[in-house]
């Protein structure tokens, strides 16, 4: 294993367990921080894992019969992936309304922590089992890195007690199944490129639904610098790493 991938799992770790500790106390400096992470969580999504998803697709498509093959087969996986994570965010928003500020701090605080924990578990299992290294590991790193920390900042905000107490470790706990797993386990990569859309799938609906600030939370000139920083970043180190 690279070591870095060991330092891309032992940041992601570390955002989980502090992420509220890093992020500023100001709310004017919270909100800013939370824009510019918004904005490079966007520029992720249309610059590295939309492309990144059709090549895996034309992969995936040169491994399987021609009879098989549609050219939309990890687009399908990946609507799944969506479509789970929606589904759960949108009953865990139903019980809360029914329960109002009561339902906030029930069971289905529980029951997101664990969904983002095997939404990390997966994640981690890539980075470890592709062998995320060198530049690539910057780039992946700061993207979900930042996208891990406004994950931990929202669940933190529903329930600061539980998060605090057990959830952040929960979080974490996923991180380091998905490592073991990596070490331990070699999967197809016919298997990988699945797992790969299904994640992209959820980061994608994690990123607009969760991530894109709205009117009254967004600083715009902090967002479009994330989003055009990345973006300029990522196609510099494309362009003369040939990556």
């Amino acid at each position: 294993m690279a070591i870095d991938a060991i330092i891309t799992g032992l940041v992601f770790i570390t955002i989980h367990l502090l992420a509220n500790n890093i992020l500023p106390v100001a709310r004017v400096r919270q909100l800013k921080w939370l824009s510019f992470s918004g904005g490079v969580a966007c520029a992720y999504v249309f610059v590295y894992i939309l492309p990144a998803l059709h090549e895996e697709q034309q992969d995936f498509g040169a491994q399987t019969t021609e009879e098989f093959v549609m050219e939309s087969e990890l687009y399908f996986f990946g609507l799944l992936g969506l479509l789970m994570f929606y589904g759960m965010q949108k009953a865990v928003d139903a019980r809360n309304e029914k329960q109002g500020e009561k339902g906030k701090s029930g069971s289905f605080f529980w029951v997101q922590v664990i969904f983002f924990s095997i939404y990390n578990f997966m994640i981690a299992y890539i980075v470890i089992a592709t062998e995320v290294e060198g530049i690539q590991a910057v780039f992946y790193s700061t993207a979900i890195g930042l996208h891990f920390m406004a994950i931990a900042h929202d669940l933190w905000r529903e329930d600061k007690e539980r998060y605090n107490r057990t959830g952040r470790f929960v979080l974490a706990g996923g991180i380091i199944a998905g490592w073991i797993m990596g070490m331990m386990v070699t999967l197809s990569s016919f298997v990988l490129s699945i797992i790969f859309a299904f994640v992209s799938g959820a980061i994608i609906l994690n990123v607009l639904k969760n991530e894109l600030p709205s009117e009254r939370n967004a600083h715009f000139p902090t967002f479009a610098l994330g989003a055009m920083s990345y973006t300029l970043f990522v196609m510099g180190i494309k362009f003369f790493f040939e990556w």
